[in-house]
């Protein structure tokens, strides 16, 4: 298949879907695809938290320990995204973007699948660490091929939309949780037996469908150019030009500003995303359960009447989600990289700290849960355009997957901290630790700010080259 990038005479002023050849298109499709079922998992994971934890401990989804311990979960699960990020995103350069993208596709699917089959509160962790390791390679792959097969021209729209497309995965896997699947109820009752299955678990089940995709990956994506004759220089000069090499990207200056930039950009937004925003199906536990049940197992009415609300509340949340992302797009297309991550970070400080602390009811969660989608995944958008332009193509995959997973290293250690700051808290008589724990954590989002002062700005500019 021809995929050469089209050239382009000086004059020509051609729109973003101008000039993509049928193989560009493809790619464009497979490479969101990937990431997009990726984040399909990754939800199915946020709305079977709760009941997962709540079963495996034998206690009510209200009691404290269901928190602690999902936090223990989602920690695994970053620890597993950086661990696998960084694996996969030196293999990426090494091997190449089709065997790698292939690779964390089909771990990242089994093993959401096998999250189905947990017992116990450590293995739930052990599946979603292993889980994490094949996510966290789906992102800077995907990314990175992309932004390396298309045009100059199209590169910022198409790796917006691979962004954006992701709020899709979201989006499917919060309906499935709202209209098929509820994770809080029993589901195939009088077909597996009186009792049914989890529906928790039968979502899990469900997530190891994308393995399919490895099959397209496989048989239909070739690596870019652009990779293939940097595979070439690299065997020449071993010494000077390695492809993957980590240190590269702190001895020279031009990197190494790169990566301390793109790491504090990365903290602040996954803080934001892990460490609260997607909290929001506990925060409507909090805000809905009545006083005298909080801690205690909920009659069935409220039990599902709440599930319903976190679930279409989620909905809404992804759908927000898509708008934010696609926005970001436009901002950074039309005014910069820089300035739409300031817009971005400074509404999500605003929106986010604004309703963890006043939602209190199920019409807010229906309005307020949107706003906190379009804010808090946003950013994202941001990290797929800005993160593949700030490197060479021999470092793409590894700069790329290093700065958003050493984020997830750090934002897994504050989450496991968020605990002690609402242990804090409560030690100092603060009414809603959970909410107030949250709008601390928030804070996060000045330190991507602060690293705007040192950011390139990356419009209107080739990818860079050594």
């Amino acid at each position: 298949m021809a995929y050469e990038t089209p050239q382009l005479a000086p004059e020509q002023k051609l729109r973003w879907y101008q000039g993509l050849t049928g193989y560009q298109w493809w790619v464009v499709c497979v490479g969101s695809l990937a990431w997009l079922m990726d984040t399909f998992s990754q939800r199915l994971f946020v709305l079977a938290r709760a009941p997962g934890i709540s079963e495996v401990l034998g206690v009510a989804q209200t009691d404290p320990s269901v928190g602690v311990y999902g936090g223990y979960a989602t920690a695994a699960m970053m620890l597993g995204w950086a661990v696998g990020g960084f694996y996969f995103g030196i293999v990426g350069d090494k091997w190449g973007r089709a065997k790698t993208l292939s690779a964390s596709v089909l771990v990242y699917s089994i093993f959401t699948g096998l999250s189905g089959f947990a017992v116990y509160w450590w293995d739930f962790c052990l599946w979603r660490f292993l889980m994490g390791c094949g996510i966290g390679g789906a992102f800077a792959t995907g990314a990175t091929l992309i932004a390396e097969t298309v045009p100059p021209h199209s590169r910022a729209f198409a790796l917006g939309m691979f962004q954006a497309l992701s709020a899709v995965g979201n989006i499917a896997a919060s309906a499935i949780g709202r209209f098929a699947i509820p994770p809080d109820r029993y589901v195939l009752q009088g077909i597996l037996g009186d009792a049914g299955v989890a529906g928790w678990r039968m979502m899990f089940f469900v997530g190891a469908l994308p393995a399919i995709l490895v099959v397209f990956i496989m048989t239909t994506i070739k690596d870019p150019p652009a990779w293939i004759e940097a595979r070439r220089i690299a065997a020449k000069d071993k010494l000077q030009r390695q492809m993957g090499d980590i240190k590269g990207m702190f001895t020279d200056p031009r990197w190494r500003r790169s990566t301390l930039v793109g790491v504090a950009l990365a903290v602040a937004g996954v803080v934001g995303l892990w460490g609260v925003g997607f909290w929001s199906p506990e925060l409507i536990n909090h805000a809905l359960t009545p006083a005298e049940y909080q801690g205690k197992t909920l009659p069935p009415e409220i039990r599902d009447s709440i599930g319903d609300v976190k679930t279409m509340g989620t909905l809404l949340q992804d759908v927000g989600a898509f708008f934010g992302m696609f926005v970001f797009t436009v901002i950074a297309t039309r005014f910069g990289r820089r300035i739409g991550f300031g817009l971005s970070f400074a509404a999500a400080f605003v929106v986010v700290s604004g309703v963890f602390l006043f939602l209190n009811s199920k019409f807010d969660a229906y309005w307020m849960l949107p706003l906190v989608g379009f804010v808090t995944l946003s950013v994202f958008g941001g990290y797929s355009i800005y993160f593949p332009e700030i490197y060479p193509t021999r470092l793409r995959s590894t700069g790329t997957a290093f700065c958003y997973n050493a984020a997830r290293v750090l934002t897994a250690v504050i989450i496991l901290c968020g605990n002690s700051i609402r242990d804090l808290l409560r030690s100092m008589g603060v009414h809603n630790d959970f909410r107030w724990g949250a709008v601390i954590l928030c804070c996060f989002y000045f330190l991507g700010i602060i690293a705007l002062i040192w950011a390139p700005e990356t419009k209107d500019k080739p990818l860079p080259e050594d």
